[in-house]
């Protein structure tokens, strides 16, 4: 499989604007992209993006993008099958419902399902919960989750790069998920570039 493969999940915590930058980035980068959205997930996009009705276009930003968008109750999709190759999977956002269901293998719906079969194929499972506070009963979800060789990534932005838009803080959290499933990106991420700018500015000085 030549060309990197990775699956998205959106389901219904607030956050759509994290998994809209994601999409666009993985398929700029040419990722051949696979998109599960829940029914919660749609409302988000909805309320949150305006995004009515669920396209390449408006969830990518262009027509030709390589994304593919697949049935939520499709659980005989390839998704759903060790069979399908892929590079790993992104649940972003992940509700407190997605959690507790990937965390003990529930398979009812084809997200769950695909994240199922990530974790079972040891491949890179990464989810974005944005509950805040987490309460027990998540924090007791994501450690079974993290035990099982899933990775739990808040979008916690980091500030040492002096965002000055919300666009800056969505690039910091969508560059780190990149790292993680080792997609290139050129976003404004890097504590090194950052040290390499003060050390310019000091040099001025």
């Amino acid at each position: 499989m030549a060309q990197k493969r990775i699956v998205v999940g959106i389901t219904g915590a607030s956050g759509a604007a994290y998994s809209r930058r994601l999409i666009e980035c993985l398929c700029d980068a040419g990722v051949d992209v696979h998109l599960v959205v829940s029914p919660n997930g749609r409302r988000l996009l909805a309320e949150e993006l305006n995004i009515a009705e669920l396209s390449v276009e408006s969830l990518s930003g262009r027509e030709d993008a390589p994304l593919t968008i697949h049935p939520y109750k499709d659980v005989g999709s390839p998704l759903g099958s060790g069979s399908f190759p892929t590079d790993g999977m992104i649940v972003c956002p992940c509700s407190s419902h997605s959690l507790a269901a990937i965390a003990t293998g529930l398979g009812e719906n084809l997200l769950h399902r695909a994240a199922a079969v990530t974790l079972k194929e040891m491949r890179r499972l990464i989810v974005v919960p944005r509950e805040m506070p987490m309460g027990r009963m998540d924090l007791m979800n994501a450690l079974r989750l993290s035990e099982a060789g899933g990775v739990i990534c808040p979008p916690s932005p980091g500030f040492y790069m002096l965002p000055q838009t919300i666009g800056d803080l969505l690039d910091f959290v969508v560059g780190k998920l990149l790292d993680l499933v080792n997609v290139s990106h050129q976003l404004n991420t890097r504590w090194v570039d950052q040290l390499t700018s003060h050390r310019n500015d000091h040099e001025r000085d």
